[in-house]
Parts: C-alpha cells; sequence; structure tokens
C-alpha cells in the first residue's frame, strides 16, 4: 500500500535546507557585490580622466583679486578654457591638403594634383576631389611667359651690421657701392612681391636637350597667371672673405638645425650665433611666408670663387697646413649639398674674381682650371657661370666657335654665362648657350636712382622698387663709384 506523504512535513525541511545554503554561500554573495561596485566606479573614474574632466575648468587670474583674496567679478563663459576632442580621423587628410595647398601656391599644380591622386586617401574625401578641380581649373588659366623677358638681379654679401659697415674705415666705401643691407634686401622683396614677381631657376628659361636638330639650347615654358612675371635672382662671392671680419657680416654658411643652409655670425661678446645673417637664409624664411613668390620651388643662384675658400670655410690650397683644412673642406662639400637639396643652383664667379675677358690667356686658362680643381671638386657639377666685374668673353653678339674662351668655359661644362647689364632685361639664346644680363642692386644702382630724381630716363630700378623707399638711411651720401 503506498504511503502518502505528508506535505506539511516537507515544506520545513525544504526551507529550511534553502536557508542553510544561502548562509553558507552569503560571504561570497557579499565579496561579489562589492568587486562590482568598486569595478564600476573605477571605470567611472578611468572614463572622466581620459575625457579631461576630472579637472576642474581653468579660470583666468582676475586682474582685480585683492592680496587678502578679495575676488573681482566673476568670469564669463568665454573666460572658461573648454575642452575640445582633436579630430584625429580628419588629421592626416587635413595635413595632406596642406601640403598640396603649398605645392600648388607655387605654381605646381600637376605636382600637387599628383600628391592627392596618389594618396592613400583618394577617393576617400571629397575636398579632395574639390581640390583637383580647383587645381585644373587654375591650371588651365596660366600664361607662358616671354623668355626674352625675365629681368635678373643680383646681390652681395648683406650687410646684417650697419654700424659696423658703415664706420668709416678703408672698407666702407666699397661695402657703400656694392653691398645691399639687409633691411633694403626684404623691402625689395616685398616690392617685387606686390608687384607680382616670381622667382625662377635659369634652368626654367631653357636647357641642353635633344631636338631634331641635334642636342641644343631650347627655350621651355614657364606658366604663370596673368600678371605674374618671372625673374632669376643671383648672389656672388658667399665666401666671406677674411677682410669682412668684424664688420657686420655673417661668417660662414652651415646647415641648421632644420637641414636647410642658415648662416653663422659671431657676436661682439666673441660668442657665435646662428640666423638668418645672408641672402640664402633670409630669402628662405620669406618664401615660406610667401610660398607664391618662388616658382616650383625655385631659389636663386649662389656663386663662388675660391681664392680664399668658399661659404666661409678656407677650403683654397693655400691653407692646406691649416689643421682644419680636410675637416673646413669635407663640411664645406656637405653645406653645398644641403643648398642643392633645398633647391639652392651654385656657380661659378671665377677662382680669384678675375676679369676672364680681358686677362692674358695664359692667367685665363689657370683661373679657369683652379676654380675647376678647387671647387667644383667641392660643389660638384655646374653649368653657370657669373662673370665677376659684369664682363663677359664676347660682344653683344652670339658666341661663336671661333671664340677660344667661349670654348674653353664650354668644354669645362658651362652653358649659362651671366654678366652685368642696367637694361631691364637681356637674354640671348645661342645653339648651345643662354646669356643672360644682370642688374645690380647695390648702393650705387639705387643712389644714381635717387638722384636722377623725376628723369625717367636715368632711373633704372622702377619697375621693381622705388629706390628712395628703400635706400638705408645709415649709408653715407653721396655713394660714388670708385
Amino acid at each position: 500500500m503506498n504511503q502518502r506523504i505528508n506535505r506539511s512535513h516537507y515544506r520545513p525541511g525544504s526551507s529550511k535546507r534553502r536557508q542553510q545554503y544561502f548562509l553558507h554561500r552569503l560571504p561570497l554573495i557579499i565579496i561579489i557585490v562589492l568587486l562590482l561596485v568598486f569595478l564600476s566606479v573605477f571605470c567611472w573614474m578611468l572614463g572622466r580622466h581620459f575625457l579631461g574632466k576630472d579637472t576642474p575648468p581653468t579660470l583666468h587670474s582676475d586682474p582685480q583679486t585683492s592680496e587678502t583674496g578679495a575676488s573681482g567679478p566673476a568670469e564669463s563663459p568665454s573666460d572658461i578654457e573648454i575642452f575640445t576632442e582633436p579630430d584625429i580621423a580628419n588629421a592626416p587628410i587635413d595635413s595632406l591638403l596642406e601640403d598640396a595647398g603649398r605645392i600648388a601656391a607655387g605654381y605646381d599644380y600637376d605636382r600637387a594634383i599628383q600628391v592627392l591622386q596618389t594618396s592613400e586617401y583618394y577617393g576617400s574625401d571629397q575636398r579632395i576631389d574639390e581640390a583637383i578641380a580647383e587645381y585644373e581649373a587654375v591650371k588651365s588659366t596660366l600664361k607662358p611667359c616671354d623668355i626674352s623677358q625675365v629681368t635678373h638681379v643680383f646681390f652681395h654679401t648683406l650687410v646684417i651690421d650697419e654700424s659696423k659697415a658703415f664706420d668709416g674705415d678703408a672698407d666702407e666705401k666699397g661695402y657703400n657701392q656694392v653691398m645691399t643691407t639687409k633691411d633694403e634686401f626684404l623691402k625689395i622683396l616685398d616690392s617685387m612681391h606686390d608687384k607680382g614677381y616670381v622667382l625662377v631657376r635659369l634652368h626654367d628659361m631653357a636647357e641642353i636637350a635633344a631636338t631634331e636638330d641635334g642636342t641644343k639650347m631650347t627655350r621651355k615654358s614657364i606658366l604663370l597667371p596673368e600678371g605674374k612675371k618671372p625673374f632669376v635672382m643671383s648672389q656672388d662671392d658667399v665666401c666671406y672673405y677674411e677682410y669682412m671680419e668684424g664688420d657686420g657680416f655673417a661668417t660662414r654658411m652651415v646647415i641648421g638645425e632644420d637641414g636647410k643652409p642658415t648662416c653663422e655670425m659671431k657676436m661682439d661678446d666673441g660668442t657665435v650665433q646662428t640666423g638668418a645673417f645672408d641672402l640664402v637664409p633670409i630669402l628662405e624664411d620669406y618664401i615660406q611666408e610667401h610660398p607664391d613668390f618662388s616658382y616650383k620651388g625655385a631659389r636663386a643662384v649662389i656663386a663662388f670663387t675660391g681664392y680664399q675658400g668658399i661659404l666661409g670655410y678656407r677650403t683654397a690650397a693655400s691653407y692646406s697646413d691649416s689643421p682644419t683644412y680636410e675637416q673646413d673642406r669635407q663640411t664645406a662639400a656637405a653645406v653645398a649639398q644641403c643648398m642643392r637639396d633645398n633647391g639652392w643652383e651654385l656657380a661659378s664667379h671665377s677662382w680669384g674674381h678675375r676679369d676672364l675677358g680681358t686677362i692674358d690667356w695664359d692667367k685665363f686658362k689657370a683661373d679657369c682650371d683652379k676654380w675647376d680643381n678647387e671647387v667644383r671638386t667641392l660643389i660638384g657639377p655646374t653649368d653657370i657661370i657669373l662673370f665677376p666685374f659684369g664682363a663677359d668673353v664676347g660682344d653683344w653678339h652670339p658666341y661663336q666657335n671661333d671664340n677660344e674662351r667661349f670654348r674653353y668655359l664650354k668644354n669645362l661644362g658651362f652653358s649659362y654665362f651671366c654678366n652685368v647689364d642696367s637694361s631691364q632685361y637681356w637674354v640671348q639664346i645661342g645653339t648651345d648657350f643662354l646669356r643672360q644680363g644682370r642688374r645690380n642692386l647695390d648702393g650705387y644702382r639705387m643712389w644714381m636712382d635717387i638722384v636722377a630724381g623725376d628723369d625717367a630716363s636715368k632711373r633704372k630700378l622702377d619697375d621693381l622698387f622705388r629706390a628712395e623707399d628703400v635706400f638705408s638711411p645709415n649709408r653715407p651720401t653721396p655713394v660714388v663709384w670708385e
């Protein structure tokens, strides 16, 4: 016979067992709950920290707060610095567009478009497509420039400290005649920039190229917006000669921390400072601020003699007894390569600063060979020569092969020949050469414009700047050529 289970007996026993089970595990449950609470608080605090919310808003100091602690008016909402999270996702694209924009500002629209189209972000952002369309549109409006109307201006080492250059000593007259001061140079740059001038390379004008008629000097196309005018710039004697020491000039060229060429200058207390103490770093800074002043990264032509070395390093053979001679040659070569890498064109100015058109034939050859052996070996190959004294190895007629001096220079690798000419522009392109006249923008030329007054036939600089607006008041006057 089946025995019926009495449910009244079953329930109390079951409840007691559950109560014992719960009490047995209560400590574990408490531990788990505490851990969850602790973990939640930790995550909350960590999140606030990374979102920058665990620090109270920064309040600007109140100038009306007294020493006793009494405060002035309460800060307005605009006085509180509010944390904004950077747009990390768009940062690479913003940087890409900025780089392309800078390239386009220098009129190299094809390269700017290439940079965008070859980027990993091409096709992922509408702004890239819009920039490409904009560059294509601007490129279609560019006009070819007349190569025969490219002007060429040149300078010598810039005067940095006018009080030392124009101090009445024996060198003052020379500095006053052929040098330009830093402030004058900057004013000239501003005026030329305002007038629409754009710096180009000599090699942008023409180049030796293979044609159907053989290898010859061939005109190139410089494309600029309407109203822009190309020009070439050069600087002579970038050697920092010994006689210039202590007269307010840079002492040598070096490679800056940013990898670009810059200058050193010795101060009155004997220390040496690095900075924009001559044309190269000054012009570089100007182009960085005004990228539309340079055509496709163009920089100036920098010319060297060799008799006291180059770039402020005593690299001539006559200094071979110096304990730093070999190191100076290595450093000078490294600086020269740095200049090339940053767009500067390097050139000959003869070895001994000689008039190559009139000196004896034997002296002519000796000078050319010395420059080839002592300077070209440091700066590398070059095909540009800037004649000292504005001289030339021929008259205004095109060079012919029966001109032995021209032929000798051609055999040394030169194809670009520049004299000095006060005309607005003088360009001559022959079968295998380009000749160009250069305009001296120095103390003497500016003074000649000033004394010319309103006589336009005697004023030679008005297309670039007004001499009266540039000429330094610290210069001795009159400026007389001697």
